[in-house]
């Protein structure tokens, strides 16, 4: 081989070495991903709102049979608005394989929710709150994508039981039909999916996350006064973007 040859292969492998060092190594994530279990935490924020089936004649008005007579108008709507809250919580991670883990993420919730009534009369128009605080233990399974580089997509789906600590809208000591309150179970279970990405630090693992949960069966505690007779069922929907550090 010539001298030109020889100095055209020593050129291209000093131009291989130079670039190979200017790749940066993968992030090593505060080694997460090198145990089979890891622990952290979670910042949320969350928009809730219910889904409402009404009862056939929900737009009848509601007789008092305490005071014998009617205290509502005719009802023309009921809605429910999206009302943001947030939540805390503490991850439990165990790797099953290289793609997929189970999670635990036991979360503290301070949510408020929402029922309007619009009635014939504008003057009885109404908005019920329902406040609440929640214990959530959401169980979901994680299947995640081959890690390229600092960053790994995934999806995850699994269930979650919620129970309200605290008297919140429990206590409902009033004999005015027009000051009760709508209350909601206190304990019940909901299916949730969502997606997010693992991106990785030096010293630590962050995963943004969007994640859709629906209540499972009713959630309406049945009365009769004037907010809950007219619906059958209560659903609550809830849309969560997470931060997670691990």
């Amino acid at each position: 081989m010539s001298k030109t040859g020889y100095l055209i292969i020593i050129i291209l492998f000093i131009s291989n070495l130079s670039h190979a060092q200017d790749v940066p190594a993968p992030a090593w994530g505060g080694g997460a991903d090198q145990q089979d279990v890891s622990f952290g935490f979670t910042f949320s924020y969350i928009q809730s709102n219910f889904k409402i089936i009404k009862q056939p004649n929900w737009r009848a008005p509601f007789f008092d049979k305490l005071n014998n007579r009617y205290v509502t108008d005719s009802l023309n709507s009921i809605g429910s608005n999206n009302l943001p809250g947030f939540s805390i919580g503490f991850l439990t991670r165990y790797s099953l394989s290289d793609h997929l883990e189970v999670r635990v993420t036991p979360s503290i919730v301070f949510a408020d929710r929402e029922l309007n009534y619009v009635y014939a009369t504008p003057s009885q128009d109404v908005t019920k709150q329902i406040q609440t605080t929640t214990v959530d233990f959401p169980l979901s399974f994680k299947l995640k994508s081959d890690r390229i580089a600092n960053f790994r997509a995934y999806i995850l789906g699994g269930v979650k039981y919620s129970e309200a600590i605290g008297k919140g809208n429990t206590m409902d000591e009033t004999n005015d039909p027009l000051q009760k309150l709508v209350k909601n179970s206190k304990g019940f279970g909901s299916y949730e999916a969502g997606l997010g990405c693992d991106i990785y630090f030096e010293f630590f693992k962050l995963s943004p996350e969007i994640k859709l949960s629906n209540s499972i069966g009713n959630v309406l505690v049945q009365e009769n006064n004037p907010f809950s007779s007219p619906i059958s069922k209560l659903s609550l929907h809830t849309i969560m973007f997470s931060l997670i550090f691990e």
